[in-house]
């Protein structure tokens, strides 16, 4: 909710139990690009807050991607976001794929 909140987002959750599945899901898995994908997906697909979700979701992935010190295209991931939310991609493994996608 905090990250909701830092990118201009009010925090209030409209669809918890998409985003509680998702972190039940990374619980599943060890491949860290599955487990984002899974975060990525309640977001941009489930909803999860009441806006600002692709922001949120842009700044988990940006997150992720310099904890672990990774080169990635800020625009790619942008784009990436926004593609997954238009075309509506739920299979998680689509979304890992997309994801690596955009880690140079």
């Amino acid at each position: 909710m905090e990250l909701n909140k830092g990118v201009g987002g009010t925090g209030k959750l409209i669809n918890e139990s998409n985003l509680d599945f998702a972190v039940s899901a990374q619980k599943q898995t060890k491949d860290w690009l599955l487990q984002l994908a899974h975060v990525v997906r309640a977001l941009l697909v489930g909803r999860a807050f009441e806006n600002y979700n692709k922001r949120t979701a842009v700044s988990v992935m940006i997150t992720t991607f310099e904890e672990m010190k990774l080169a990635y295209d800020p625009y790619a991931v942008d784009n990436l976001a926004t593609r997954i939310a238009k075309k509506n991609v739920r299979n998680v493994r689509t979304i890992r794929s997309m994801i690596r996608d955009v880690i140079r």
